[in-house]
């Protein structure tokens, strides 16, 4: 009895040892670029960096970002903007990234991604809203590279609203996006793959444009899925 009743208390202790362990895991914060809380609270950063290159006049571009249960909040502030350049023939998921956009390419875990999100959005409140497959993590010339479009993005859940600053060269866009395209609702906990986007041109300029970005691709070419991000949901 003394021998069942020592091995009974060795279960318990140890349960309730795994239990703290688990709780403190849980509470830790995920070493990540970027964590990301739930909404009201937000988290924002800055990148103002070339493509491929470091490009002292790429103009800033904030990010601010939170989550709910079911949506992922994308506010993308574009500072220093003299042009607020767009086709305004385009609608949703025509050519945007041809001319003014902000981007961002999203994917559910932490492997250098062969299918992921790419999202875009003009200053005409236009979206670009795709899947994107891209089996070489480099859109590499000769290896496939797709896209399956959400057609419907407003009727599906998406939102967005951008607003024109012309007088102070800011345009602003505000963007949710369902987590269910990803299966990815409830989020917290998880870390998640991503980069950000923004490219500049103007009438005298186009089709030139100039690339900025979050995280460096090293080339003239955002599909480059190794350069993406960590971003934790806390």
């Amino acid at each position: 009895m003394l021998q069942l009743v020592s091995s009974v208390a060795t279960v318990i202790v140890a349960t309730s040892l795994l239990s703290m362990c688990a709780q403190g895991v849980q509470g830790a914060q995920v070493k990540a670029d970027v964590n990301v809380p739930k909404c009201p609270s937000t988290t924002s950063f800055i990148y103002d960096s070339g493509i491929p290159k470091n490009d002292p006049s790429c103009p800033k571009t904030e990010v601010t970002m939170c989550y709910t249960q079911n949506k992922l909040k994308i506010d993308f502030t574009a500072y220093n903007e003299t042009n607020f350049y767009f086709d305004p023939k385009h609608k949703t998921n025509d050519d945007i990234w041809a001319y003014e956009v902000v981007e961002a390419f999203i994917y559910k875990g932490t492997d250098d991604p062969q299918t992921y999100f790419e999202y875009e959005a003009s200053p005409n409140n236009v979206t670009f809203n795709a899947f994107i497959y891209n089996p070489s993590r480099t859109r590499a010339s000769g290896s496939p590279f797709d896209h399956a479009y959400v057609a419907d993005p407003i009727g599906d859940g998406f939102e967005v609203n951008t607003v024109l600053d012309k007088k102070n060269k800011v345009w602003k866009s505000h963007n949710v996006i369902p987590l269910g395209i990803f299966n990815g609702e409830n989020p917290k906990g998880s870390v998640w793959r991503m980069n950000f986007f923004r490219t500049v041109t103007s009438p005298k300029k186009y089709p030139d444009q100039q690339l900025c970005g979050w995280k460096n691709t090293k080339a003239a070419n955002f599909h480059i899925t190794k350069a993406f991000g960590t971003v934790a949901f806390v």
